[in-house]
């Protein structure tokens, strides 16, 4: 048997010119670089100072049509008021046999429009008698009931109006 020679660290000749390709495309891609960054950041001075030498300028005042501006202030008017009263004394009114549907207050007049249904008319009169007991609520009394024509017994569609002293301003 004869004796085998491997040499696993022969030198591999590599073009001589790749080497220095690599270089200048490297100095290429830097020197690119350079440029780019001075470039931009003397536009971003230049922009600094154009915007450190501009004047602010004021938006041009907007002119509010009469109708949206006494809109505004009507929304102003009613989330300044006393909502608390009002829900109190609806709540603390409840009836177990009564089912409000509609809660319609009118800062302007001071009143409050309360619509339901209930399962009788005395329930209807015995909520009108509840709200009639509230602090905030004054002259509160039955609008309108309506019996429903083919139970003349069952259910009862009703209104209240009331004075709201918490919608005076």
């Amino acid at each position: 048997m004869q004796r085998l020679e491997l040499d696993f660290r022969a030198a591999r000749t590599a073009p001589p010119w790749a080497g220095r390709l690599l270089l200048v495309v490297a100095v290429a891609l830097a020197a690119h670089a350079l440029y780019t960054y001075t470039h931009v950041r003397r536009a971003v001075e230049e922009g600094e100072a154009a915007l450190a030498r501009a004047e602010p300028r004021a938006p041009a005042p907007r002119e509010v049509p009469p109708g949206e501006l006494t809109a505004v202030r009507e929304t102003v008017e009613r989330i300044g008021l006393p909502w608390h009263g009002l829900f109190a004394a609806v709540e603390g009114a409840a009836i177990e046999d009564i089912a409000l549907t509609g809660i319609e207050p009118d800062p302007k007049t001071g009143t409050v429009l309360i619509s339901g249904e209930g399962k009788s008319y005395l329930a209807a009169l015995g909520y009108v008698l509840n709200l009639s007991r509230s602090e905030s609520l004054a002259r509160v009394q039955l609008l309108r009931h309506e019996a429903k024509a083919s139970n003349p017994q069952g259910p009862v569609s009703f209104a209240i109006s009331a004075a709201w002293s918490g919608a005076q301003p």
